[in-house]
């Protein structure tokens, strides 16, 4: 089986969380993103942050990790041999010799129902008398989500995972004449980086506007994909809506699609109890036990992830 994508979607439930605040008069510090349909949501770029921060902790604890790292975001590398950040996130350099597009991207995470948005009452307290004579006291709502199962999904191209791709142009006409790729990790380390991400997407812990709150996106339901071709189509799986007998076709024809072109797939659901059912290639089974089995899959013999040719210059056809 050759593995050229990973789409990991997954239902976390979340309480008395602010999200990721949106902006209104006050800014992030009141206000909750919300949707036109009353959904609240996590924008993509949380989304990412989130996942970054657990692929940082998770490399720390690596022993194989190496001399790697996963640079701040505020100042990434364009070392991709080093920098977890810079090989899964991409980068952009003004050279058009080189370009990086992201391995990884990420949805934004939305409530799969209308969510009941509360407001708690905020009140700045004069603390010095002297100092704050001339300053009025405070006051400030913000807005928290009562509870609200949170719809997120992440897609992984796996040949794109430490590898360079590259283009050369013609001096004169400036017509690009020859696209390559360089391998710049050996197969061990690339394997691990898929893991790396893999194991992310269940250890979402820092948003960052709940630093001392304990929101999680930890998923309560998963479903993930070893596909055979890149495709994001399993992120819509749980995607939300109120006409739920379409959902439950869509998804019976997602897996059906999925089996036809050989890809393996792996569901995973806290709320159900555990029989472990080996169903056309999905485990039905708890959160952990289909990421448990995803991990074996991706171990098993004849399992190959998917590598781009590389260091050979190959030339485009010509247009028709």
């Amino acid at each position: 089986m050759l593995i050229k994508s990973i789409t990991v979607t997954l239902i976390a439930p979340m309480s008395d969380h602010a999200a990721n605040r949106g902006e209104k008069l006050l800014g992030n510090a009141s206000s909750i993103k919300k949707r036109p349909d009353d959904r609240v949501y996590i924008s993509g770029q949380m989304q990412r942050h989130a996942l970054f921060s657990a692929i940082e902790r998770l490399n720390e604890d690596a022993d194989d990790r190496g001399n790697t790292i996963v640079s701040n975001g505020d100042g990434p590398s364009t070392v991709i041999a080093t920098d977890l950040r810079s090989d899964l996130g991409g980068f952009l350099i003004p050279k058009p010799t080189e370009r990086r597009i992201a391995p990884v991207t990420a949805t934004m995470a939305v409530a799969s129902q209308r969510s009941e948005v509360g407001r708690d009452l905020l009140i700045r307290l004069k603390q010095n008398p002297n100092a704050d004579a001339n300053q009025n006291q405070a006051l400030a709502t913000n807005e928290f989500s009562q509870r609200d199962e949170m719809v997120m999904s992440f897609h992984l191209d796996v040949g794109a995972v430490g590898v360079k791709k590259a283009f050369n142009y013609e001096p004169e006409t400036e017509r690009h004449v020859q696209t390559y790729y360089e391998r710049c990790i050996v197969p061990a380390e690339h394997k691990r980086r898929i893991s790396l991400f893999l194991e992310a997407t269940r250890s979402l812990t820092d948003y960052a506007n709940q630093a001392r709150n304990a929101t999680s996106g930890e998923p309560q339901k998963v479903l993930i994909v070893l596909d055979t071709k890149m495709s994001r189509k399993a992120a819509r799986y749980f995607a939300p809506t109120d006409d739920i007998p379409a959902q439950v076709a869509e998804q019976q024809n997602i897996l059906a699609e999925l089996e036809a072109r050989g890809a393996k797939y792996f569901l995973g659901d806290d709320t159900k109890p555990v029989n472990g059912d080996l169903l056309k290639g999905a485990i039905r089974n708890s959160v952990d036990g289909a990421y448990q089995a995803a991990f074996a899959s991706l171990g098993e013999y004849g399992t190959m992830l998917y590598f781009p040719a590389h260091s050979h210059p190959t030339t485009p056809e010509p247009a028709q």
